[in-house]
């Protein structure tokens, strides 16, 4: 080897090296603000699926509830997380899920979902949506998200007819996996609090 490349070898190395510690010290500095917008953007999302809430507290997940939204149920979501809602007076009034559904067009959506304590949607939030711009964002309007409000039923479904019972949503124009994606992850969260312990 030619003391040219050894040199080259060498030069670029270093550089690598540098690169590399400016790319940590980068995301250290980053990290913390970071989350703690990702924090900010759920609070904002909770109060935006149970306005009423008072304050909000974690749960621990129940992993066999888990396990059996994918196996019994057919459902590729995730219950992320589980919070019960508290009222002024520190009764509970319902629960807020972080979804996400690994099925959308786009990649994964994550929304948060309120569920009152009778088992009624008390709405839906976004907090990953990657879908298409026109067609799939659509689940981002109200017109969509607020066809699960107010709603206890044991299971949705989407139709491309139009709504004719509390189960049914309607899909979205040209983008049926969104839709679906959503609702099956709107199923998965209302399956969770209804076999939770």
């Amino acid at each position: 080897m030619s003391s040219e490349s050894i040199r080259n070898t060498i030069s670029l190395l270093v550089i690598t090296l540098i690169a590399g510690l400016l790319l940590g010290a980068v995301y250290e500095v980053t990290k913390e603000p970071i989350a703690r917008e990702q924090q900010k953007a759920k609070e904002e999302a909770y109060k935006a699926v149970f306005a009423e809430a008072d304050s909000f507290e974690e749960m621990e997940l129940d992993e066999n509830v888990l396990a059996d939204i994918t196996d019994q149920q057919g459902i590729d979501a995730t219950v992320e997380e589980i919070m019960t809602v508290l009222d002024k007076s520190g009764n509970p009034a319902g629960y807020v899920l972080t979804v996400t559904d690994h099925e959308g067009y786009g990649g994964d959506v994550q929304f948060a979902m309120g569920v009152k304590t009778d088992g009624t949607v008390n709405g839906i939030s976004f907090l990953s949506l990657s879908e298409t711009a026109g067609l799939g964002m659509k689940a981002n309007e109200d017109t969509f998200k607020k066809q699960f409000a107010g709603r206890n039923v044991e299971k949705f479904s989407y139709t491309k007819n139009g709504s004719t019972s509390d189960e049914e949503i309607d899909a979205l124009s040209g983008a049926t996996i969104t839709t679906n994606a959503v609702v099956n992850g709107v199923n998965a969260g209302l399956y969770y609090v209804k076999n939770m312990k």
